[in-house]
């Protein structure tokens, strides 16, 4: 017998599709919305519904959207592209206030092992991208296996195009320990050293 009644028990079993989302999690959330006065879960559901219908990918850069084109694309410059596998690590190096060109998404990273290659990412729709105006691509696809296999499969890509292709530095973040660090991490902190 379950334990929970069939809307309950539907609903987590819902909640438990979203990543990082465990059992105990989703039936806090349940719970929740069970709580909710019928106001404020129709604006849950709506908010839900209104997110799903109206945005989309960017036809230029992948990136989430509203209209056809992101306002990243319609207003920075467009000679330095940087390379992301996913919309929120858009985000990430938004907060930074700091990159002031756009943006390609790929979507996913190459990853043989979960059969994942090059055609099954934004790969053709990068090298479309690539004219006389682009002088700089930054490839910051995370610094994993998988990350780094698909940067380097880019950059061997674009060399022939005469772009400039780099890669975001890795390193010890601020405010570690360097006897916490692990060999990868710190080998390749002292060979990105920069002079001061």
């Amino acid at each position: 017998m379950d334990v929970f009644i069939e809307p309950i028990g539907r609903l987590i079993n819902e909640f438990t599709k979203l990543p990082g989302v465990g059992r105990k999690t989703a039936q806090r959330y349940a719970y929740k919305i069970v709580s909710m006065t019928d106001e404020e879960a129709a604006n849950f559901a709506e908010s839900v519904i209104n997110c799903k219908r109206k945005v989309k990918y960017c036809k230029v850069c992948g990136n989430f959207t509203e209209e056809e084109v992101c306002e990243i694309c319609k207003r920075r410059d467009g000679s330095t592209i940087c390379v992301v596998k996913e919309p929120k690590d858009v985000v990430a190096m938004e907060k930074l206030h700091e990159y002031k060109g756009v943006y390609h998404v790929l979507h996913g990273v190459i990853s043989p092992m979960d059969g994942i290659g090059p055609n099954d990412i934004r790969i053709k729709e990068l090298l479309a991208r690539i004219n006389g105006d682009v002088k700089e691509v930054i490839m910051a696809t995370n610094p994993d296996v998988e990350g780094e296999a698909t940067a380097m499969y880019i950059a061997k890509l674009l060399k022939p195009l005469g772009v400039t292709v780099t890669r975001l530095a890795h390193g010890i973040p601020v405010g570690s320990e360097i006897e916490y660090a692990d060999e990868v991490t710190l080998s390749r902190a002292l060979s990105e050293r920069k002079q001061i």
